[in-house]
């Protein structure tokens, strides 16, 4: 029983000058894969996958390399021991997933909540750098080569209002009349005098 399909397979695959149709392969669900004569194409036959009777047509599930054949991406279809090779190493695939998932799971992730060990951490009394520079106690000055980036109350106060002398000059300058800068044209005072009428001598 077991040479009957085998035989069978390579009858049907024989491609006899009267055929119009040849067996090309089988995949281990049992679809068998067809190669029909095109006599639009004589070098490039139709391909077609025919189901297995045992399995419904919605759960049907063709492998990449058959998929290859049909769309004529690949010249030859898959061997049956080339498909039993393609499963064993899925499965190989899936048990080194798994494996790493769970070196995974093991290690510590930084998401989680921290494992309470009993001793509570102290608490800072004291900051460990105030973020400028400290003079020593009872020097007034800062040693030599070192200045204070912000500079003396004296020199503070004396930029403040250089600072705001700038901001006044520049409001009186915007507050100015861009009409006063063309003041000062021979032509800029002057006004016509009143008319009088000169005395017509008589005749």
């Amino acid at each position: 029983m077991a040479s009957a399909p085998t035989f069978w397979h390579r009858c049907k695959s024989l491609k006899l000058p009267w055929r119009k149709q040849w067996l090309c392969g089988q995949d281990l669900a049992g679809n068998t894969f067809w190669e029909f004569v095109n006599p639009l194409a004589p070098n490039r036959p139709r391909r077609i996958v025919r189901y297995s009777k045992s399995t419904h047509n919605g759960d049907v599930i063709l492998t990449p390399a058959w998929l290859q054949w049909l769309r004529h991406t690949r010249e030859r279809g898959p061997t049956v021991h080339e498909q039993q090779v393609e499963v064993q190493r899925q499965e190989n695939v899936k048990v080194l997933a798994q494996r790493a998932d769970e070196r995974w799971r093991e290690k510590e992730s930084f998401l989680d909540k921290p494992k309470d060990t009993g001793q509570e951490l102290p608490l800072p009394t004291k900051p460990l750098d105030k973020g400028g520079y400290e003079r020593p106690v009872g020097s007034s000055s800062a040693p030599d080569g070192v200045r204070n980036v912000v500079g003396t109350q004296e020199e503070v106060v004396e930029t403040a209002d250089k600072a705001s002398q700038s901001r006044a000059k520049e409001k009186q300058t915007k507050d100015k009349s861009p009409w006063e800068t063309h003041r000062g044209t021979p032509s800029q005072g002057w006004q016509p005098e009143a008319w009088t009428p000169g005395k017509s001598a008589r005749r």
